[in-house]
C-alpha cells in the first residue's frame, strides 16, 4: 500500500455508517442488496436574508456566517420572481445557500449531531413530520449562533438556517431508520404507520 494510500481520511460519520449502520439498516429494513440500502447524497443549507436588497452587509454577513457554518463557499440566491407585496423584483437577492457533498457533507452533520443541537434552548428533538415521501428530511434552525464557528460579537441579526437531507432512501420509513442510526436527533414515531402517512 502506498503512503498516499494511508493517508486518506474519512469522515467519523462515514466510518460509523459503513462499519456499523450498514448491517443494522439490512437487517431492520429487510434489504440484502448493500448497493439498495439508503445514504445521504447531499445535504443542503438555505439562509433567507429578507433585507438583502436594501442592505448590502445582511447579505454580506449572511454568506459569510453561512460559508463558516458548511465549510464551503455558500452562494446567493435570487427571486425567480416578483411579488409587490413584499417590494421584491425578479433577480434581487432574497438568501443564501450552500449544498454539500461527499466529505463536507458527513463533517456537517456530525458536527450539528454532537456539538451544535446540543445547544438549542429547550430543545425536544427534531420534528419527525419533515419527511416528504421521496428520502427526503427538511428542518428549521431558529438561531445560526448555535453552530460554533459563529462569533456571537459579530452577529449584526439572529436569523434561522432551513436544512434538507436529501437521501436515496424509497420511502420515508427507509429515510426515518437511517437518519436515527445516524444519531440525528429526531423525535421518536408512535408507530410505523405514522412514519409512512406523514
Amino acid at each position: 500500500m502506498s503512503k498516499k494510500e494511508t493517508n486518506i481520511y474519512i469522515p467519523r460519520l462515514l466510518e460509523k455508517y459503513r462499519s456499523d449502520i450498514c448491517k443494522n439498516l439490512s437487517s431492520t429494513l429487510k434489504i440484502n442488496n448493500v448497493m439498495r440500502l439508503p445514504q445521504i447524497k447531499k445535504v443542503v443549507i438555505n439562509m433567507g436574508i429578507g433585507d438583502a436588497r436594501e442592505n448590502s452587509n445582511a447579505l454580506k454577513s449572511g454568506l459569510d456566517e453561512l460559508t463558516a457554518i458548511a465549510g464551503q463557499k455558500a452562494v446567493v440566491t435570487k427571486a425567480k420572481k416578483a411579488i409587490s407585496n413584499f417590494k421584491i423584483r425578479a433577480g434581487d437577492p432574497v438568501g443564501a445557500r450552500v449544498t454539500l457533498r461527499g466529505t463536507l457533507m458527513y463533517e456537517f452533520l456530525d458536527r450539528f449531531i454532537s456539538v451544535a443541537s446540543p445547544r438549542i434552548r429547550d430543545f425536544q428533538g427534531l420534528s419527525n413530520k419533515g419527511f416528504d415521501g421521496r428520502g427526503n428530511y427538511n428542518f428549521g434552525i431558529d438561531e445560526q449562533i448555535i453552530f460554533p464557528e459563529i462569533n456571537y460579537d459579530q452577529v449584526n441579526k439572529i436569523r434561522g438556517l432551513n436544512i434538507s437531507v436529501v437521501t436515496s432512501a424509497q420511502s420515508n420509513e427507509e429515510a426515518y431508520e437511517l437518519l436515527i442510526m445516524l444519531g440525528l436527533p429526531i423525535r421518536k414515531k408512535k408507530n410505523k404507520k405514522e412514519i409512512i402517512e406523514a
